[in-house]
């Protein structure tokens, strides 16, 4: 048995619980692991809340929040191949078994080694928050030498998409609240506090690229200051297209969570993480998050 929270239904903080179950059986392609770190998103409220339907994995209630973690491998199911019991590894929890938990199953296909060097609580940050940096850039494909405005620079995405566009030799101009001022400004980020400054006077030419981590009206504030439309990627609001944009492609795998990790021994996608909460306190991580007070990354430690 092993605890682990989630949620007995579908609604807000209220419906979230701390539950005992037995240790999950991986199934094919799955990877049965003892939770060291979990790291937490916006993505992972979004889920408890019903609105991405497609990442529940079609699991009974009560189902576990989270969706990246790193630890060790306990057991493997059938068709999994290049991991072993006792491997440290870092992935995705695609298939909706949750990573709030003492033991969890990732998806083997987004499962990979812990590379010598690499700290789990690193690790744990990468699936989410660096695979898609690596992607939305990637996307863009701007030249050194160009302008990019990251529009919600302070949390766990955002300082990871100003860090690596300041490694691809992109200048970054960062918008968000006045309490995330000094963590951008401490990675060379011209931040811009949304609340009292006009992003548009400090880039009066507008800019090569637009990273969008907020969506709704600040994103359509924001979007017009992109020379060329298409060159606005959104990561959370689809109805970007509708102003020319593009909302951004994953590619998940393997091979990108090993080079999200690659890049994290180098330094570029070194995370910046804020709180460290026990198991016991994963409602007030995932709070802080859910509130939009989450400067930089957050995390569960689990053992």
């Amino acid at each position: 048995m092993g605890q682990a929270w989630g949620f007995g239904r579908f609604g807000g903080p209220e419906v979230q619980e701390l539950f005992e179950r037995p240790d999950p059986a991986p199934g094919p392609g799955e990877v049965l692991i003892r939770v060291d770190v979990a790291g937490v998103n916006p993505l992972d409220h979004l889920v408890r809340a019903g609105l991405v339907p497609g990442l529940d994995g079609g699991r009974p209630f009560p189902r576990v929040l989270g969706m990246e973690a790193a630890g060790t491998v306990l057991a493997l199911g059938e068709d999994v191949d290049g991991l072993e019991a006792g491997d440290a590894v870092f992935g995705f929890a695609l298939t909706g078994g949750g990573t709030y938990a003492e033991t969890t199953v990732l998806s083997a296909p987004n499962t990979v080694l812990v590379p010598e060097g690499l700290s789990a609580t690193v690790a744990a940050t990468l699936p989410v928050a660096g695979t898609t940096a690596v992607d939305a850039l990637d996307q863009l494909g701007l030249p050194a030498g160009a302008t990019i405005l990251v529009n919600g620079v302070g949390g766990g995405v955002g300082l990871a998409v100003a860090r690596l566009a300041a490694a691809r030799g992109l200048r970054v101009v960062g918008t968000g609240s006045a309490a995330k001022r000094a963590q951008a400004e401490a990675i060379g980020v011209r931040f811009v506090d949304y609340t009292a400054e006009d992003v548009g006077e400090l880039v009066p030419g507008g800019v090569d690229g637009i990273v969008d981590l907020v969506g709704g009206a600040s994103l359509r504030a924001v979007a017009p200051l992109a020379r060329e439309p298409r060159d606005v990627i959104a990561v959370g609001d689809q109805s970007v297209s509708e102003l020319g944009g593009r909302f951004v492609e994953r590619r998940l795998g393997r091979a990108n969570l090993e080079r999200a990790a690659r890049l994290a021994l180098d330094g570029v996608l070194a995370p910046v993480i804020t709180a460290v909460h026990p198991l016991p306190d994963a409602p007030a991580a995932l709070a802080t998050v859910e509130n939009g007070h989450a400067a930089g990354k957050v995390v569960v430690k689990v053992t």
